[in-house]
């Protein structure tokens, strides 16, 4: 195990928007900072990037947005980094995190240095925040197991991440406004984007105008995407779904069907599509996995989720933990940016740090974190799951890939009686005990079971991420100091 050598303030994990903006803030502060992330990178997923040694061969500029904040947080913790009061853990996946005497432990994986060795590090700091943003969000339909089918934030990674186009005739589905820079920027990589079947209609933002008037950034990106999908050609079908798949080896033909206002398809819309690929994405999931240990309450977050309970300092219910990002709800970048500094400040002042942000732009963050949620809310009501998504489903539909559970299995845990959630029905017929520990097939097993109006909390796990044994016996050495030596 990596040996703690000097103290530390603050840990945070997760080197997304949310982690980057917290750090530079507490680092501009005058505090020590630990950021760790799972990542080769800075960036998490909005931000992610080619490896540094490809990214001139593999250029994906064009994919991002905000690149100037980007390559200024960056700057700011290379800075950082230099004085030594930024230990920056790349590839250190955190497996979990415990409450101490003096403040938190947090357990993670050095998987920087070559296998076979994985090592543990264990970092302990008074106050932590944790940043770890989100995963997509599935819904099971018939064929979703093909070869071929991927998530929508999937085929946005193999773009940012390596310059892959991971089709050549694509569908893209689900709902929410997400879909529109996948699409274009597929189309932009020379890929045929053949759809984008939207299930929710746009009318439903004329319900709620107020958010998107408040953010016309928003409209103006929306406007954008809307260009680049016209100038490709990409048909936007709104109220259709995509129910199904079908192919030998991989994916050859998308079933779509035009949807009625709860989501269940229509008698006699049923469109047959040849593609191999296909994209799939109904909004995302807050990553709650190390929170919910360490006691942090929940809230409902609107959109059939649950994220972590904070105040206006982004400080969780546990006295010294604190959250930004969109483990407090999805928001995207622009919210998690704020909550992230938001955050900082108040580990600051709780630490009773001297460099602390003054008060006025403390309450612009405030103010810009208000404004982003209000539209965040906007989104999750104009672009809901639809309520008869289980309609797609025959009895022979794989819901939980790992063990190979289906939809008929499931609906008979609850019929009998048996199960009334997803972690009952996990006990009855595995659903959700591979290797995805149920972040693919938890919302939809929850869908298929639970109350409509009750919101999907993921199941409370110990271990958050695969690790070996070797470094799990390594993480339970004693050690005397609060933050590990890393090797250079």
């Amino acid at each position: 195990m990596n040996e703690p050598q000097k103290p530390v303030d603050l840990v945070v994990v997760g080197a997304g928007p949310a982690g980057m903006a917290a750090a530079v803030t507490a680092l501009d502060g005058g505090l020590r900072v630990v950021l760790v992330d799972a990542g080769s990178a800075p960036g998490g997923q909005f931000w992610r990037h080619p490896p540094d040694h490809a990214r001139e061969a593999l250029p994906t500029d064009d994919l991002h947005h905000d690149l100037r904040t980007y390559r200024a947080l960056r700057a700011a913790l290379a800075a950082h980094e230099r004085t030594g009061r930024l230990t920056l853990l790349l590839d250190h996946p955190v497996w979990t995190t415990a409450r101490a005497a003096d403040g938190f432990t947090v357990h993670a994986v050095n998987r920087r240095q070559p296998p076979p060795e994985e090592r543990a590090v264990v970092l302990r700091a008074p106050a932590l925040l944790v940043a770890t943003g989100a995963y997509d969000r599935q819904l099971p339909f018939p064929g979703w197991d093909l070869p071929g089918v991927l998530t929508a934030g999937g085929l946005q990674s193999l773009l940012k991440g390596g310059g892959v186009v991971a089709g050549r005739r694509v569908v893209l589905g689900g709902t929410g406004p997400f879909l529109l820079p996948v699409a274009a920027a597929l189309a932009a990589r020379g890929a045929e984007v053949v759809a984008v079947c939207e299930a929710a209609a746009p009318s439903a933002w004329l319900r709620h105008p107020a958010p998107l008037l408040r953010n016309p950034a928003k409209w103006a990106e929306a406007a954008g995407y809307a260009g680049t999908l016209a100038r490709h050609r990409i048909p936007v079908r709104t109220r259709t779904g995509i129910v199904g798949a079908e192919g030998e080896e991989r994916v050859a033909v998308v079933r779509t069907a035009a949807l009625d206002a709860d989501g269940a398809p229509l008698p006699g819309t049923e469109r047959r599509i040849e593609a191999d690929t296909v994209g799939v994405g109904w909004g995302f999931v807050p990553q709650l996995d190390l929170l919910l240990p360490l006691g942090c309450d929940l809230a409902d977050a609107g959109d059939g989720t649950m994220a972590a309970t904070v105040d206006t300092g982004q400080r969780t219910t546990v006295p010294g933990l604190y959250a930004a990002g969109e483990t407090c709800g999805v928001g995207g970048a622009a919210l998690a940016l704020s909550e992230g500094r938001v955050a900082a400040v108040s580990v600051l002042t709780d630490l009773s740090a001297p460099g602390r942000p003054g008060l006025r732009p403390l309450a612009a963050e405030r103010r810009a974190v208000a404004r982003h949620r209000a539209f965040a809310c906007a989104l999750a009501r104009a672009h809901p799951v639809p309520r008869n998504w289980p309609a797609w489903l025959t009895d022979d539909t794989t819901v939980c890939r790992c063990e190979e559970v289906t939809a008929g299995a499931v609906r008979a845990a609850r019929a009998d009686g048996s199960a009334s959630d997803h972690r009952q029905v996990k006990q009855l017929t595995r659903a959700g005990m591979g290797w995805c520990q149920g972040r693919m097939c938890g919302p939809a097993v929850h869908g298929l079971v639970a109350a409509r109006a009750e919101s999907y909390t993921p199941a409370e796990r110990l271990i958050a991420t695969p690790i070996t044994l070797g470094a799990l016996a390594d993480s339970a050495e004693p050690s005397t100091g609060d933050t590990p030596s890393e090797p250079t």
